[in-house]
């Protein structure tokens, strides 16, 4: 007769730890290395893509990963039209060869409603720097207070790239993960403007104060924000989530709480989506 199972046998795993904290650094992508690509989940959406990876989308996401040199690539599939338009965008040869696949495919496997343009790259997610490397480069720093669309972030990651913003700092939990929508919103920027992942946002602007940034909070009750008044300083700014604004503490921090003019005539509206808001921030920052 077998002896009766040890009920401490069936108690669930313990979770996992959560990201390291902001200001510890992180383990850098290393070169693409030559290990066989995992197989993918035979699932309809996007966010079945094997652990510890992703699948993005669309001709200017995908062009620029497969030019960055800190991805981790692992599956190509483009279809016949899409191969023609990537490479007027990426001249080839490309670092990873790709599978000829149809539109229909494509649907299955991320998504009927999915905008992929038939093109469709596996790969790991980016692996963030730490905040001191990120401060080494020019220009602005964007902070963003719980910002929880993947489709604003990625609009707002675009604007950075255009406005030449040095890094963009999120709320850890309360933002999304790296994904194929995000990435097809940043229109590529998400290769080239460093997104840093914070545990505790007022910590962080603490520590962008102590760097030498001054540290602006956007908010409709502020005066409105000059590009000008601001010459001469490195400006951190900080916006907050879509619904509820700066929290209380975010706001605090700040150096100083600063508004968008808004003329609007009798048609007026009182704010902006996060995205545009940002767009037009930056803007008027890039006037000094």
């Amino acid at each position: 007769m077998k002896p009766p199972r040890d009920p401490r046998s069936h108690r669930p795993s313990k979770p996992q730890e959560g990201r390291p904290r902001l200001e510890m650094p992180r383990p850098q992508q290393g070169a693409r290395d030559q290990r066989p690509a995992p197989r993918p989940a035979q699932h309809s959406g996007a966010s079945e893509a094997p652990r510890g990876t992703v699948w993005l989308y669309g001709v200017h996401a995908v062009a620029a990963a497969l030019a960055n040199p800190a991805r981790r690539l692992r599956r190509l599939m483009l279809t016949e039209e899409a191969e023609a338009g990537l490479a007027a965008r990426l001249p080839q040869p490309w670092a990873l060869a790709p599978e000829r696949t149809d539109r229909a495919r494509l649907d299955r496997l991320l998504g009927a409603a999915v905008v992929h343009q038939g093109v469709a790259l596996l790969a790991d997610p980016l692996a963030p720097p730490p905040l001191q490397q990120a401060m080494e480069r020019p220009g602005p720093v964007l902070v963003l207070d719980q910002v929880g669309d993947p489709r604003n972030v990625g609009a707002i990651l675009r604007s950075a790239a255009a406005f030449g913003i040095a890094a963009v700092i999120v709320q850890d939990r309360n933002a999304p993960e790296e994904t194929g929508a995000l990435a097809k919103a940043a229109s590529g920027a998400l290769e080239t403007v460093p997104m840093l992942r914070a545990v505790n946002i007022a910590r962080t602007l603490v520590a962008l104060r102590a760097a030498g940034c001054w540290v602006v909070g956007l908010d409709a009750g502020g005066a409105p924000l000059s590009g000008p008044a601001l010459a001469g300083r490195r400006v951190a700014l900080v916006l907050g989530s879509e619904g509820e604004g700066l929290r209380r503490l975010t706001r605090d921090t700040c150096d100083e709480v600063a508004g968008i003019a808004m003329p609007g005539g009798t048609n007026r509206l009182d704010s902006l989506n996060v995205s545009a808001a940002a767009a037009v921030a930056l803007y008027e920052l890039a006037r000094t």
